[in-house]
């Protein structure tokens, strides 16, 4: 294992021991909801239905459709969410709690 897989799997470790990695997942599904991502997914779903009638849409046929929309809309409002003057304080944990 490389140093910065290492260093990665002590941080990630921490913020499991820590609680923040949960913490901040729930504040990052909020900020996503938040910001429509849910909505935006949900109407693609429907079109996808109105497209291809409810008759000839599986559960599968969804995932295998919006989920790459769903990764791609939502990896592009990360760097918004995440880096935002106004939440960098509430998503980044202080380091003193993670190495302390």
């Amino acid at each position: 294992m490389n140093k910065d897989a290492q260093m990665r799997a002590a941080i990630n470790q921490k913020l499991i021991e820590t609680g923040e990695r949960e913490r901040l997942k729930e504040l990052l599904r909020a900020k996503l909801i938040e910001c429509g991502w849910k909505d935006q997914l949900k109407a693609h779903c429907k079109e996808v239905i109105k497209e291809k009638g409810l008759e000839h849409v599986t559960v599968d046929d969804l995932v295998a459709e919006i989920t790459p929309k769903g990764r791609e809309t939502g990896f592009a409002m990360l760097p918004r969410l995440v880096l935002s003057s106004r939440t960098q304080a509430i998503l980044l944990p202080q380091p003193s709690r993670l190495l302390g």
